[in-house]
């Protein structure tokens, strides 16, 4: 089986990240005087009830979030979900019920909406991405290029609009990337007789990173420790194979040339994944999928997915 990523679903940890976001966000809404217009207007035992509408199509993400923000605001304030995480909603369709105190209801919509629409915005374009792919073996994953802070609820938005987590943070695994390829030497040795050979530098990097990972990471750990490596030329990629990385991330190839790669990987090293990074968009995922590598990586995901539009509807 090949080794995968850590894969985000719902859990404790994220709802702990966003309750600390959200602490935050109080500070940032109600500073020391709470929220001044609702305090004026609205009655201390007033009830509300409300829908949290779409207003565009696309992939429902945060709900159980959501659900926290009320119970922080006002524990009496009910949750109930008419669409899922993970799951299409039309514009125009209720995704949510809320019912309750309309003193915590009101100071909790914006962070609420906030959260909606940032990782629904993530999920559905994550699915536009999942859906141009479809039929090929390419699996789209997610980067690190995320909002601090927001790191695991955002790759948790990728996975609701079906994509793959790549590696959570440095501590998951090991990529070795050209700023790292510069702090290393190729190992020069000569033998009796006068022949000279030399280790390139991504093969060393390679070779020291395995003994890195039998010395330094915990036992129940290493068997499932991802060893990568970048190569953004052929030559390079050639030179890595033999000595078996578990992926290999191609940067900036043409579709054309990340073929010539697939040809080499599989006629030197099959069982070597290929990772094609750089230059990826709507307009050019389907081609470079087509090449038939197994994993495409999208900063776009995370560091450029435009919010879902999502609202509040007062009802009665």
């Amino acid at each position: 089986m090949k080794k995968q990523f850590h894969q985000y679903e719902w859990d404790e940890r994220l709802e702990a990240d966003w309750r600390a976001l959200l602490r935050l966000a109080v500070d940032e809404d109600l500073g020391g005087m709470g929220d001044l217009t609702t305090r004026a207007l609205v009655a201390d035992d007033a009830v509300g009830r409300a829908a949290v509408v779409a207003r565009a199509p696309g992939i429902v993400a945060g709900g159980p979030a959501a659900e926290a923000t009320l119970e922080f605001f006002d524990p009496r304030l009910q949750w109930q979900m008419d669409v899922q995480d993970g799951q299409s909603v039309a514009a125009g369709q209720c995704i949510a019920r809320i019912e309750g105190p309309a003193v915590g209801l009101l100071a909790a919509e914006r962070p609420m909406l906030n959260l909606l629409g940032r990782l629904s915005g993530i999920a559905t374009l994550t699915s536009r991405y999942v859906e141009a792919v479809r039929g090929t073996r390419a699996e789209i994953h997610d980067t690190r290029k995320t909002t601090p802070g927001w790191r695991r609820l955002e790759k948790y938005a990728v996975r609701c609009g079906g994509g793959r987590n790549h590696r959570s943070g440095l501590y998951e695994a090991i990529l070795i990337k050209d700023n790292h390829l510069a702090m290393i030497d190729p190992c020069v040795w000569d033998e009796p007789g006068g022949a000279t050979h030399v280790m390139p530098a991504p093969v060393r990097a390679i070779k020291a990173a395995r003994e890195f990972i039998e010395v330094h990471v915990p036992q129940p750990l290493r068997a499932g420790m991802i060893v990568e490596i970048e190569a953004d030329a052929l030559d390079q990629l050639e030179a890595v194979l033999p000595v078996r990385p578990d992926l290999v991330l191609l940067d900036n190839m043409s579709p054309e040339r990340l073929r010539e790669a697939v040809a080499l990987r599989d006629r030197l090293a099959p069982e070597v994944e290929l990772e094609a990074s750089g230059g990826v968009d709507l307009s050019t995922v389907r081609a470079i999928a087509e090449s038939g590598v197994e994993r495409i990586s999208v900063g776009a995901l995370t560091h450029s997915a435009v919010w879902l539009d999502v609202g509040l509807d007062w009802i009665g």
